[in-house]
């Protein structure tokens, strides 16, 4: 007889299939990498188990309405499923090393008239290829049998936001608190995560590749007489019906004229709501999300179709400064000095083009470029946006500069690793006269 089709997750039709041995493969690295952090404690009969909570079912305020929700990315990266209140336990050690089991709520008979038929564990097996399912109010039992030698769950800082993960809990946990370690788990995640798989970078391909073709879409549409959330519409649109991709992985930042000197345009009190005008300069900075893993991607380009010659002499900087570093991006090369780099590239085109004089050693030493670009070069990125690791335990420190402080990782590129080149030249009013102030001039 012949076996049946490997399970994935798709959205159906034409949709990207993500096969679910990247979350088998995912799941056999982690217990790979703790057992080796456990030894000799991996080899007893006794094994230690992870225990990871996925996303919470919230409510807006005091209403009903439950938000959309978005599964938690490390558990994501565990076990792929997207059903909220859901954990996940890997094995670590003794004979069931790597043994997958997922928890499931217990859906009362009422859950089936509104959201749905209720599936069953076998149905859950079957969808996310783990080894067993049970529902979450038999977490308790299932520790007291599996009798652990530790408990691992997550805790840990996300440098990026400064915000620390949530380690899961359950009814009746209490009674294992002698065995909960949240030290270990967390670096060992989150330097796992900064290495992709195979499988991980080909849908990370994908999911660019698609972001790619919205932002093509939207520059066709672009022209004066609309407004910046036309460009927004058009993306997400785009994205969905040609992707499958729901969610995008960041809020969509749709800025023209002087919108665009504010990074982080567009949200909530900066809604795209500009008009697009003749010789307005838009940039636009969206990325699609698929199965939770993420894309990038920032162009500036005319309103109108024709940079003007001022327009075009910024244009050429940055693009210059983004082939500079993609030329010399390699494994072993420090990421903050492709950030110089960049910088370095864009002082130059900006003192051919007469905006600044004065010799490129000097700007750099006095950090000029950061008054041009204070954002980093870019950043890891995976399961999220701003991926974690980009300052883990070991590798080099943020740096105090001007510049270099808002760089969200300034590690050794290793192999594996997926990162956003995106430098920047903004002109932003505050910080120009806050230079003229400080007499920071080339």
């Amino acid at each position: 007889a012949s076996s049946p089709a490997a399970p994935f997750f798709s959205m159906g039709g034409a949709t990207y299939r993500v096969p679910m041995a990247l979350h088998a493969l995912n799941r056999a690295r982690l217990a790979a990498r703790l057992a080796a952090l456990l030894l000799p404690a991996a080899a007893a009969e006794s094994p230690a188990a992870v225990v990871l909570q996925g996303a919470v079912t919230v409510t807006r305020d005091d209403t009903d309405h439950e938000p959309l929700v978005r599964q938690e990315s490390f558990f994501q990266w565990a076990f792929g499923v997207k059903e909220p209140d859901c954990f996940g336990c890997v094995e670590v050690g003794g004979e069931g090393a790597a043994r997958s089991t997922l928890f499931v709520p217990r859906y009362p008979e009422s859950y089936g008239v509104w959201m749905g038929v209720i599936k069953q564990p076998e149905d859950f097996k079957a969808m996310y290829a783990v080894d067993d399912v049970k529902f979450v109010d038999e977490l308790p039992t299932f520790f007291t049998d599996l009798n652990p030698s530790k408990i691992l769950r997550l805790h840990g800082l996300n440098t990026d936001s400064g915000n620390s993960s949530t380690p899961a809990t359950f009814p009746g946990i209490s009674k294992f608190t002698p065995l909960l370690d949240d030290a270990l788990l967390h670096p060992a995640l989150v330097s796992l995560r900064v290495i992709k798989t195979p499988p991980e970078i080909d849908l990370l391909r994908h999911t660019n590749r698609l972001s790619s073709a919205a932002h093509v879409a939207v520059m066709r549409l672009a022209r004066p007489g609309l407004h910046e959330y036309h460009l927004e519409a058009a993306f997400l649109h785009h994205v969905y019906f040609h992707g499958g991709a729901r969610h995008v992985a960041y809020t969509c930042i749709c800025a023209a004229a002087t919108h665009a000197a504010t990074l982080h345009y567009g949200h909530a009190a900066e809604p795209n709501a500009g008009a697009l005008r003749d010789g307005d300069i838009a940039l636009l900075d969206m990325g699609a999300e698929y199965h939770c893993y993420a894309s990038d991607i920032t162009c500036s380009f005319p309103v109108n179709g024709k940079f003007s010659p001022v327009q075009r002499q910024v244009y050429e900087a940055v693009l210059a400064a983004q082939k500079t570093v993609f030329a010399a991006m390699r494994p072993g090369v420090l990421y903050s000095d492709l950030h110089l780099a960049a910088e370095r590239e864009i002082l130059g085109g900006l003192r051919a083009a007469g905006f600044i004089a004065g010799e490129i050693s000097e700007m750099m030493a006095a950090r000029l470029g950061a008054l041009f670009m204070p954002h980093g070069l870019g950043h890891l990125m995976g399961l999220d946006t701003h991926d974690v690791g980009g300052y883990e335990e070991g590798t080099p420190a943020r740096s105090a500069e001007p510049g270099l402080k808002s760089l969200r990782t300034a590690r050794v590129l290793e192999v594996g690793m997926v990162l956003t080149v995106e430098p920047g030249c903004y002109f932003i009013e505050s910080e120009l006269r806050r230079a003229r102030r400080g007499r920071r001039r080339g």
